[in-house]
Parts: C-alpha cells; structure tokens; sequence
C-alpha cells in the first residue's frame, strides 16, 4: 500500500509545564533526609516459668536489680521510657519496654545494661520491633516528611501495637490513588477521638514497613475503630498486621511481679 495512504497524524495537544512527581507522590525530588527524629523500639520479653519457683527473696533481689537499670533510662535527658506489661493479656510476652531516642546507639546500651543483671538470665526476648517517627505524606502534604516531629507516647492506660506490611500492589498505584484511599482511612478514623495513633517507619531497618501503636483508656473503641476500618478500601493492600499486642502501662516496678 502506498505511503501516500497512511492514516493522517493525529494534531497534538498543547501541553503545559511539567511537574516532577516521583512515585511516592511528592512533587520535585526530595534531598536526602537527615534531620534528627526518633527513632522507636518496642522490645517484648518473657520470664522463664522456672523464674517462679526460686525462694521469694531471691526473685525480689533479681527483680530490684533490673529495675534499678530502667529507673536510671527512664531519668536520662536524651530517653524516653514507657514500660507495659502484658500478663494475663498475651501468652507470648509478659512486658514490653517502649524506647524512643534520637540516637539507635542508646538502645543497645541499655540493652547491655539490662542483660548484664542476673534477672536477665530469666528474661527471653519475644519480639523486637525498630522504627523511625516521621510526618505522614497522607496526612500532611506540605511540611516536609521529618520536620518538626515529637512524639507523645504513653498517653492512654492501653498500648496497642503490631507491625504492619503494605502489599507490593500498594506501591505501583498512583499517587493519587493511595491518597483518596488514605483519605478515606482518615475519615473513618476521625469519630474515635480516644484512640490516638502513633504510627512509625521500618523501611530497611526491620522486617516489617511500619509499627502501628493505639494509646488510649477505652479499649471497646479500640475495637470498633479496628472494625470499621476493614470496610475501607485501604484494606485491601494489607499484607499482615499481626502479631497484634494488648498492653496495659504500669510502673517499672510492677511490669511483672517477683
């Protein structure tokens, strides 16, 4: 067939400036973050049953000495200490020690200080979540992701937590996709004005994306908000989001009972 036959070019369209989107939705490209934020760990043990069956007096001398170490963490200037315990509320764990520093490097100290008393021969770690605080992209499309970020933990009697993955199909939506959707989670979230969400970043420091924590004093509407957000769309790109905790915050001195 002659050339001379070929369907005509179709007119293009006039096209206005260009705006660099990169795939996480952020206009322009971002510098590389180094602003000083917190990071969190929320470290969950387990007493060896055999622990019970020491005379008294020498459960209470290994008792005091550990919590000697978290009393001097939790008066330090550059530390956060929330201390919870999950007795009676969780067959896997028997407490759980929030951290929150700028630094990583405090919670290996601590750590140290903690497995050099004798009661940490008792003590099995359970689980060990790392995450980083930082401004949601979702919620706050202006001010930059990690800038101006403190966080207040340990508001509500009730700590709820567990690690939360994304499936990959998440991330090959648009930007504009996940927004209406994130909009919609937020939304939903908006009545339960007595569960405040704590919500941190694990992308390449731990296994899972994010850590998600409830505070609150009413765990019935811990429960409806949980409910009401399968109904989401959102929802649906949940890859996992157990093992999920329900802790109860105490003393140092009562997160387990010698």
């Amino acid at each position: 067939m002659s050339s001379d036959h070929a369907p005509a070019t179709p007119p293009q369209r006039p096209r206005g400036p260009m705006v660099e989107l990169d795939p996480s939705g952020r206009v322009n490209p971002k510098e590389p973050d180094r602003a000083r934020r917190q990071f969190l760990n929320y470290a969950f043990f387990r007493l060896d049953p055999a622990f019970r069956r020491l005379p008294r007096e020498e459960r209470c001398a290994l008792h005091r000495e550990y919590v000697e170490v978290l009393h001097r963490w939790s008066h330090r200037d550059d530390f956060i200490l929330r201390t919870y315990t999950l007795e009676g509320l969780r067959a896997d764990a028997d407490f759980m020690l929030w951290r929150i520093a700028h630094d990583l490097r405090r919670f290996n100290e601590m750590q140290r200080e903690l497995d050099a008393t004798a009661m940490a021969g008792w003590i099995i770690p359970a689980y060990s979540f790392l995450s980083l605080q930082k401004r949601s992209q979702y919620v706050n499309r202006i001010e930059g992701s990690g800038h101006g970020v403190e966080l207040l933990p340990g508001e509500g009697q009730f700590l709820f937590v567990y690690p939360f993955v994304k499936t990959r199909a998440w991330y090959a939506l648009s930007p504009h996709a996940r927004q209406g959707m994130m909009d919609e989670h937020i939304h939903v979230s908006a009545p339960f004005k007595g569960v405040r969400l704590n919500t941190s970043y694990s992308y390449g420091i731990d296994d899972q994306e994010f850590v998600v924590a409830f505070d609150s004093d009413y765990p019935q509407e811990f429960v409806d908000l949980v409910a009401r957000l399968r109904f989401t769309e959102a929802s649906l790109y949940t890859q996992r989001d157990t093992p999920m905790f329900t802790c109860l915050k105490t003393s140092p001195e009562t997160i387990f009972q010698p």
